[in-house]
């Protein structure tokens, strides 16, 4: 099987090579993104294997099929970018539901701890050999309460985190886990009490239509005065607009950021040479309160190889078994993962 292998950086191959070459799969290695201009590159491929920036629309799909392209994998567990209604029943579309899940919540456990105790200040200022500690005091984690939106595998974990440091936990989600609530440290509440309540807010939900810019500006003014915000997900979860106009109205106490709305043509790549032509995320970048990672949650070297090992599996399955766990299916409702292995 020969595999188009899309927006690949230096890291992506060593796991990758290893998994194909144990499975029968050879990956061809494509720096460019996958696009409406790109992807006549899949000719004579089996499959693509793309990315969480790669554009995977109707039009992008219609030039696979015609070239004969079967499969497209997904070496992430998101899927906002992909046309999985017009892919239906064209083109198996197959994804990586948990890669590590300790990967992403630690990140952000590592960003709210690095903002709140100017960890990155501290580190600046030594290197100068200024110890000062004026405009260093942070506040302790314990006793805090902080909100989580998402409690799938990334959210659970990140709980039990916030849980070790003492903090008492308010969670929301769609489809809440039945194990989760135990009505005292950890408890479901709607929307608008997690964001009056929360001293910390951390997104750990799919994008979707209803999640679409859930940290917006109406939500802000409901949150404490200091709040904290946190987005290790998807970057279109949290209006950047409104976000900074919380930030310079003192609203938000701080904002821990590994992704951002329109990212796409900026992370992974460095732009240090050229002028950053994005004003908002310049300007967040610019605010002594915001820390920006550049989509780096995932990348821990377990998160690299489950992703490799899962993603060569899901293209073995399919063509061993003409099904696949791992694939998102738009009839089985709200394009999940196929529940039946019957709907291609």
């Amino acid at each position: 099987m020969k595999i188009a292998f899309f927006d690949t950086k230096p890291y992506d191959k060593p796991s990758f090579d290893k998994y194909g070459k144990e499975n029968g799969i050879e990956f061809k290695y494509f720096e460019t993104k996958l696009s409406e201009d790109t992807a006549e590159l899949a000719a004579g491929y089996d499959g693509v294997c793309v990315f969480v920036n790669d554009t995977v629309s109707a039009k992008v799909i219609d030039i696979l099929c015609d070239h004969g392209v079967k499969y497209i994998a997904l070496r992430c567990a998101g899927f906002n970018n992909v046309d999985i209604k017009h892919a239906f029943g064209r083109i198996h579309v197959l994804r990586v539901p948990a890669y590590s899940p300790y990967a992403v919540a630690e990140h952000a456990i590592a960003l709210l701890l690095t903002s709140i105790r100017r960890i990155h200040k501290a580190y600046i200022r030594t290197r100068d050999f200024n110890f000062s500690l004026n405009g260093m005091t942070g506040f302790d984690l314990y006793g805090k309460t902080v909100g989580v939106i998402g409690t799938g595998r990334i959210g659970r974990v990140f709980i039990d985190i916030c849980r070790g440091f003492g903090m008492r936990v308010l969670a929301y989600d769609k489809f809440p886990a039945r194990d989760l609530d135990n009505g005292d440290t950890v408890r479901y509440v709607s929307l608008d009490e997690l964001f009056e309540k929360s001293d910390i807010i951390s997104l750990h939900c799919p994008l979707n239509d209803e999640t679409y810019h859930i940290i917006s500006e109406e939500a802000i003014e409901k949150c404490k005065k200091g709040v904290v915000i946190i987005n290790t997900s998807r970057g279109a979860l949290v209006d950047a607009e409104a976000l900074l106009s919380g930030i310079k109205l003192r609203k938000v106490g701080a904002a821990c950021l590994d992704v951002y709305e329109e990212e796409s043509e900026l992370f992974f790549e460095d732009n240090s040479g050229h002028i950053l032509e994005d004003d908002t995320l310049a300007r967040l970048i610019s605010m002594p309160n915001v820390i920006v990672t550049s989509h780096q949650a995932f990348l821990t070297e377990e998160a690299l190889s489950n992703i490799a090992e899962t993603t060569v599996s899901n293209l073995v399955s399919i063509v061993k078994n003409g099904q696949c766990e791992n694939e998102l299916c738009y009839r089985c409702g709200s394009a999940e993962d196929c529940k039946s292995g019957k709907c291609f």
